[in-house]
């Protein structure tokens, strides 16, 4: 398991111009219907590399089917994203400080396809990136209070309790992270997919994840050369079984008809 790095709160100056623009760019972009939602473009690069988090605002694309966050340097995305009812496409790939993904996203019931650099994910199965613990690390948005991921309602962050999960996203299996408010609403939670921590944890170093795709096949690879170096007396002795195994029926048969004379 790889190391488990400290969850970043306050990421994002609000008072910079590429914020400022950022957050004007998503309003006309609400107010037109446009399809697509490419800061990078409308940014361009060096005041987009400025973005850590995107604006709660990203709620009101209801039309916006393709999210391009290509390269990005974000760390984070607000709940809100789950109001993109629309959204169909995402692709945050090469976005390496994106480790996880806010449970609300599993809400775009019409994403499909997803461009994802996994190697990044706290859990990955190739990897198996540590997950930070939340208990003492609690991941706060803006402002005092938020929503429950299961239910919506509203909690402030002494009530809720957070929780890491694996669930496909798009194309990928991604951790998401949960604000529950509720063991009632965390029950209603769906099961992770064969092969993911198999149920909603708090993370940390003792969470114990199944092997990554190395350490299985390395299991495999050792018990192969073992099998390959097992003594050449013991490799005679074990055909010399498997034959007089195989001979067993025919001497028995012709025991019994010998009997039968």
């Amino acid at each position: 398991m790889k190391k488990i790095s400290r969850i970043e709160n306050d990421v994002q100056d609000t008072t910079i111009k590429a914020w400022q623009e950022l957050c004007s760019y998503i309003d006309e972009l609400a107010e037109r219907g446009g399809k697509e939602f490419s800061p990078a473009e409308h940014l361009g690069p060096d005041l987009f590399a400025q973005i850590h988090t995107l604006p709660e605002s990203i709620g009101k694309l209801k039309n916006v089917k393709k999210m391009w966050l290509y390269g990005s340097k974000l760390k984070r995305i607000p709940p809100e994203i789950g109001l993109m009812e629309s959204l169909e496409y995402f692709d945050p790939y090469t976005s390496y400080d994106l480790h996880w993904f806010p449970y609300e996203l599993a809400n775009c019931k019409k994403l499909k396809d997803s461009r994802i650099s996994t190697r990044a994910l706290y859990g990955n199965y190739k990897f198996r990136n540590g997950f930070p613990r939340l208990k003492n690390n609690p991941v706060r948005y803006q402002g005092d209070k938020l929503n429950c991921s299961i239910c919506k309602k509203t909690i402030s962050y002494d009530m809720t309790n957070q929780l890491w999960i694996s669930l496909r996203i798009g194309t990928d299996v991604v951790p998401l992270l949960v604000n529950s408010c509720s063991s009632e609403c965390e029950n209603k939670l769906p099961k992770p997919p064969d092969n993911y921590v198999q149920k909603p944890h708090k993370g940390g170093h003792d969470l114990e994840q199944p092997l990554t795709e190395d350490e299985q096949w390395d299991i495999v690879y050792k018990q192969r050369l073992k099998e390959a170096r097992k003594p050449e007396s013991k490799l005679v002795a074990d055909e010399q079984v498997a034959k007089n195994n195989k001979s067993k029926p025919k001497v028995f048969k012709l025991i019994k008809k010998l009997w039968d004379k």
